[in-house]
């Protein structure tokens, strides 16, 4: 006869709170991982439930009463885990068994001294129960919590206002946010555009990254100890978001390399406001020192509306630097711990990157903090930065007033065959989506023999659960979850490109790697 299926669950339990508690054996934290392994695998899979999961949550609640102190966060994170897997409903049937053990999960966040993982745990777990959002803020307020740990939770545990929708700015996290009166008529233009389909889709996508940064979070504390917390980020003066005048003779040096995206035809500056196509007479305006290769302009009004555009943009890039990113960091590369810091990273270009002659691409140059860092290895005089978002590159011109910029994508680069003597593709190449491949193909087109493709991206983690939590991220544009890689993938894509990678390392889930065009 069969073990009843509620046996079953216990038994797994017991086994993985076993392995916690035999903490002196020389095994054991691989022990522990296999154990939890096991567990997590006879439950859930990538957010779907298995058949036992419903009658499993009564022993996953007795372990979070009994279990050795360490093992009750990833008891936590699973229960977690099971209650989403029915989102975007929260009267799901496995949501309604774990939510009924509330009062236990409340009395446990209480507890004085259970320590920072365990809080963390318990926070994702409460996450996923709206209806009980003031019994649950209630519960936390005295807790001390980090503002952006507060915040997220906050955020969670709401509702969506049809009426009133507030979307956007959750990433990393609601609290971390400070908007301007012209940011919020911003924010209130592009949402009264959207119709009611989009903004339930928006406010899901919304609350699904955030659920998946206080999970990832979580999950990394109860795995390794406590995370670092960020330094409080200090935004810049907004003003610096302005790109400064300048006229095409910033892109002289460059325009031998450059080419027409209609027609691939040579570029070449046509006055001071326009460069224009010697193939199909195609003009573009160029405003700031930014180039708008998005789409030939329409008359000579062309320029004017361009201007207009760059002084309406946010300040997005501003806030970006100082807060996406670095946040954005510790959920794709696991660097709760700072593993990886910022000087590790100039470091590492500054070693990497060896352009034979040609412009030097700063590739999804974002707001220049690393195209700066590229300036200095190679000169400014050489590098052209290249981005899809008008916000960011306005704050790179502000910032670099030296180098010129592009408003290009990335799947169809506007440069000649072998024509660039490096690329470096920073921390973007999983903001691609599914035009990762197709941007590395165009590095090595437009990459001359012996030139550098230097990146830095994100592999995804051998850990279903972190797994899981890192895809978990939006971006705006995109559908579906952030798309990292495996590494043979990337190998593959580098090789079918002509490149041959010279070096490839990371710690966590990061991955460094220069490659070169041999022919």
């Amino acid at each position: 006869m069969s073990v009843p299926t509620a046996h079953a669950a216990a038994g797994l339990v017991d086994a993985f709170a076993d392995a916690f508690a035999d903490a002196c054996a020389d095994a054991a934290p691989e022990r522990r991982a296999a154990a939890y392994r096991t567990l997590v695998d006879a439950l859930w899979s990538d957010g779907e439930l298995s058949p036992q999961a419903l009658s499993a949550v009564p022993a996953l609640v007795a372990g979070l009463e009994r279990a050795h102190p360490d093992a009750r966060g990833h008891l936590a994170v699973l229960l977690g885990l099971l209650a989403e897997a029915e989102y975007p409903t929260t009267a799901g049937p496995v949501t309604r068994e774990v939510r009924a053990h509330l009062g236990l999960y409340l009395e446990l966040v209480r507890t004085e001294g259970i320590g920072t993982p365990l809080t963390l745990a318990l926070l994702y777990l409460l996450s996923h129960f709206p209806a009980d959002r003031d019994e649950i803020l209630a519960a936390v307020l005295e807790l001390g919590l980090e503002p952006e740990d507060l915040s997220r939770l906050d955020r969670s545990l709401s509702e969506l206002d049809p009426e009133r929708p507030d979307l956007g700015r959750v990433w990393p996290s609601p609290s971390a946010w400070t908007l301007n009166e012209d940011e919020r008529a911003f924010d209130r233009s592009w949402i009264a555009a959207l119709t009611p389909r989009q903004i339930a889709a928006a406010w899901e996508n919304d609350t699904r990254t955030v659920l998946g940064c206080t999970g990832a979070r979580a999950y990394w504390a109860v795995c390794n100890g406590d995370p670092e917390n960020l330094p409080a980020a200090i935004l810049p003066d907004r003003s610096h978001a302005v790109a400064p005048a300048a006229d095409t003779s910033l892109f002289a040096p460059h325009t031998a390399a450059l080419r027409c995206p209609a027609c691939h035809g040579a570029l070449a500056p046509a006055g001071a406001s326009f460069v224009a196509c010697s193939g199909c007479a195609a003009r573009y305006p160029a405003a700031g020192g930014i180039l708008d290769l998005t789409a030939p302009a329409a008359g000579d009004g062309a320029v004017d509306d361009f201007l207009e555009k760059l002084s309406q943009v946010p300040s997005m890039g501003l806030f970006y630097e100082a807060v996406a990113r670095p946040a954005f960091l510790r959920v794709s590369g696991a660097n709760w711990g700072g593993a990886v810091a910022p000087a590790d990273e100039d470091r590492y270009i500054a070693e990497h990157v060896r352009p034979v002659d040609g412009p030097v691409v700063d590739l999804a140059a974002g707001a220049g903090r690393w195209t700066a860092v590229i300036a200095e290895a190679v000169g400014a005089d050489r590098l052209v930065a290249v981005d899809s978002s008008l916000p960011m590159l306005n704050v790179l011109r502000d910032r670099l007033p030296a180098v010129p910029s592009v408003l290009a994508g990335a799947a169809d680069l506007p440069f000649a065959d072998a024509s660039v003597g490096a690329v470096v593709c920073w921390n973007a190449l999983q903001a691609f989506y599914h035009e990762a491949e197709a941007a590395i193909t165009e590095v090595g087109r437009v990459l001359r023999p012996g030139g550098t493709f230097t990146l830095m991206t994100f592999r995804r983690s051998e850990d279903p659960v972190y797994r899981y939590f890192q895809s978990a991220h939006r971006f705006p544009q995109h559908d579906g979850g952030l798309q990292l890689f495996e590494l043979d993938d990337l190998r593959r894509w580098l090789a079918g490109a002509g490149l041959t990678v010279r070096e490839e390392s990371g710690p966590g889930t990061f991955v460094f790697v220069t490659a070169v065009r041999e022919h």
